[in-house]
């Protein structure tokens, strides 16, 4: 059981960084401002019409992707869901490239036949994100598999929520990762949600760590709003990953600010998400909690924090209106990517 981790009165507090490099802590304290600030921009595009798909904001766990990727190489091969965008943005995706995608250009990550749950930035290590619930779980065990095959160091990542591991697939993903030892780093968000049913009505019991017991794979489980907890947490797991020790799995408790999809708060649907749950959440900010952090110590003052808030906003404003000018595929380009001309197809 998670105890006070699901507690969304509890955690509130500034983190703890004694001993910590000033330098990696304003880095992480940037990847999180940046997956904030550029997801509030998805959101109101999307208010207002400008997107026309759906997007699935992850705005309150930038914690997660950011202390995950810390451990990470481009060698590695990391593998998303629907709710991706600050998983590839931790990794260091171009956002102009990011919002070009979900605008459906051809300059975008997957040359604009994607939108927002099709990503893909392979220089950077991101091998994709789908909308099938579980679809790339799989795919990280067989990736992890091919590295090991090659006798390389690389391990792979597989971000899944606590909803996918009701599915059947992420099971049998788990059983063939231990038995064959492939270097997986299974990092469930774990923000007590599956689309707008609430954990308690789904399972038996709040934690999935379970399933790693059950599957001997070792595990741990922290408040994936600290970003340093789930840092050391992940380099343990990825470095015994990499060392040849099997797989790993991270459980990561937060809550997602926003609802299933695009701007809403959904606190009018599901059962124990409230206005009053959220206010709570909302004050376990992993990007607040880690700035009062740095403030309290010295290492980090208002005016820095409005300047990088400054320069991320201009930097979004302009990557968002280059992508806006930039050109629609061509006609030809859905049947190109679409079908292949090898083999007489």
């Amino acid at each position: 059981m998670l105890g006070d981790l699901k507690d969304p009165g509890a955690y509130q507090a500034p983190l703890e960084i004694s001993g910590r490099d000033p330098g990696l802590l304003v880095d992480l304290l940037r990847t999180m401002m940046l997956s904030r600030m550029v997801e509030e921009h998805l959101a109101d595009q999307r208010r207002e019409g400008t997107i026309g798909g759906p997007v699935h904001l992850g705005i309150g766990q930038e914690a997660i992707a950011a202390g995950v990727s810390q451990f990470l190489r481009s060698s590695d091969r990391v593998f998303g869901a629907h709710r991706s965008h600050y998983h590839a943005l931790a990794l260091g995706t171009d956002f102009k490239a990011l919002f070009a995608e979900i605008l459906g250009k051809e300059t975008g990550l997957s040359k604009g036949m994607g939108g927002s749950m099709h990503l893909w930035d392979e220089p950077r290590g991101f091998y994709g994100s789908v909308p099938i619930v579980g679809g790339t779980v799989p795919l990280a065990v067989g990736a992890a598999l091919a590295a090991k095959l090659q006798a390389s160091d690389a391990i792979s990542v597989s971000y899944l929520g606590d909803g996918a591991c009701e599915e059947g697939v992420v099971h049998e993903s788990l059983n063939l990762a231990r038995v064959l030892d492939a270097p997986t780093v299974f990092v469930v968000e774990n923000n007590l949600f599956s689309s707008h049913m609430h954990i308690s009505l789904r399972q038996p019991s709040d934690s999935t760590a379970r399933f790693a017991v059950a599957h001997e794979i070792p595990f741990e489980v922290v408040d994936g709003n600290d970003v340093l907890a789930v840092a050391d947490a992940a380099g343990r797991l990825i470095e015994q990953a990499r060392s040849g020790g099997g797989p790993g799995f991270l459980e990561a408790v937060t809550y997602r600010w926003l609802g299933h999809v695009d701007w809403r708060a959904d606190i009018d649907v599901g059962v124990a998400r409230s206005e009053s749950d959220l206010k709570q959440w909302r004050l376990r900010d992993p990007i607040a909690r880690l700035r009062a952090a740095l403030e309290a110590v010295g290492q980090w003052s208002p005016e820095e924090d409005k300047e990088l808030e400054r320069e991320l906003s201009e930097s979004i404003e302009e990557a968002w209106s280059q992508a806006m000018d930039d050109p629609w595929p061509s006609d030809e380009a859905l049947l190109k990517y679409v079908y292949s001309s090898e083999g007489g197809a």
